[in-house]
């Protein structure tokens, strides 16, 4: 990872494994990381690492895990509505006010490299 030396807003791209992916966005600079999934895990890296379900039924079944529940779109909630609550939980977790799942649980990991394709 390279420090980012603009201020501002600045988004990063790094290696699609999970957690190869999230070290490399922390060794950036990124102070939060909003993490999708369809599958769920309980990793978290080394900053806040929000994970937002595709779909409900992962939300349910890993209620320990996932962070907020973006299936919701897809079984009529308003994207205006279901973006505000988004952005407030993103706020609250920046602010120090709301701690990621990843924190509460204590999954704070790294992976410097892997061996092999990433992904």
């Amino acid at each position: 990872g390279k420090r980012i030396t603009s201020h501002g807003l600045n988004l990063l791209e790094a290696p699609g494994n999970d957690l190869v992916s999230v070290t490399a966005l922390s060794a950036g600079g990124a102070h939060i990381v909003l993490f999708t999934t369809g599958r769920g895990t309980p990793f978290g890296g080394p900053v806040p690492t929000v994970k937002i379900s595709t779909n409900s039924e992962l939300a349910a079944h890993k209620r320990n895990w996932i962070d907020f529940n973006a299936g919701q779109l897809l079984e009529g909630k308003n994207m205006e509505a279901l973006s505000g609550e988004l952005l407030d939980y993103l706020l609250q977790v920046a602010s120090g006010d709301q701690q990621t799942r990843n924190e509460r649980n204590g999954y704070r990991e790294i992976a410097i490299f892997k061996d092999g394709v990433i992904l």
